[in-house]
C-alpha cells in the first residue's frame, strides 16, 4: 500500500532493500523526489568516518538524529545505531 508521505515509492523500496531503516528510506526517496536523484547522490560521503569520531562526537550525531537510548550506548554500539539508523 502506497505511503502518502513517500514522494518516491520506487527509491524508498530500493533503500530499505539494501538494509537501511523506514526513517533513512523516507529521507532519501523524498530528498530524491524533491532534489532529483543526480543531487541526492552528489551529496552523499561527505561526513566523516564514524570509525574516527570520539564517543561524544558520535553521542551529539546520535543525538541529532533521534536515536533512542543513546546515553547507555557504548562507542561500539552508537556506531552501529548510526550505520543502521
Amino acid at each position: 500500500m502506497p505511503n502518502s508521505s513517500i514522494k518516491d515509492e520506487k527509491t524508498y523500496r530500493e533503500v530499505r532493500k539494501s538494509g537501511a531503516s523506514k526513517e533513512k528510506a523516507a529521507r532519501v526517496a523524498n530528498a530524491s523526489a524533491n532534489q532529483g536523484r543526480k543531487t541526492v547522490s552528489k551529496k552523499g560521503g561527505k561526513s566523516g568516518s564514524y570509525d574516527d569520531m570520539s564517543k561524544e562526537q558520535l553521542y551529539e550525531r546520535a543525538k541529532k538524529v533521534g536515536i533512542k537510548g543513546r546515553s547507555s550506548m557504548n562507542r561500539k554500539e552508537l556506531v552501529s545505531a548510526l550505520r543502521n539508523h
